[in-house]
């Protein structure tokens, strides 16, 4: 039997996947990133984010459900999306 993963589609809910997700991201903050962000890893590590982590399969199923970059693994997508925010 195949492994599944638990992504979140565009509109934010969640569905059964055969392909591993590729960010994550927090539920609360609406913020996504990669899967080894430093920042994220520290609050894993702490265990204040796990319950309210969540994985999708590509940015812009990130950005179509309604979560913006993490600043600290994905600076560039973090600007554009800031400079997106001001204007």
């Amino acid at each position: 039997m195949p492994r599944t993963w638990l992504l979140l589609d565009a509109s934010g809910k969640p569905y059964a996947s055969t392909v591993p997700g590729t960010l994550g991201g927090h539920r609360r903050s609406r913020i996504y990133g990669r899967l080894d962000c430093p920042g994220a890893l520290r609050w894993l590590a702490r265990g204040h984010y796990v319950e309210h982590r969540v994985f999708f399969l590509d940015e812009a199923t990130a950005v179509a459900a309604g979560y913006r970059p993490c600043a600290r693994c994905l600076p560039a997508a973090y600007a554009v999306w800031s400079a997106a925010q001001v204007s």
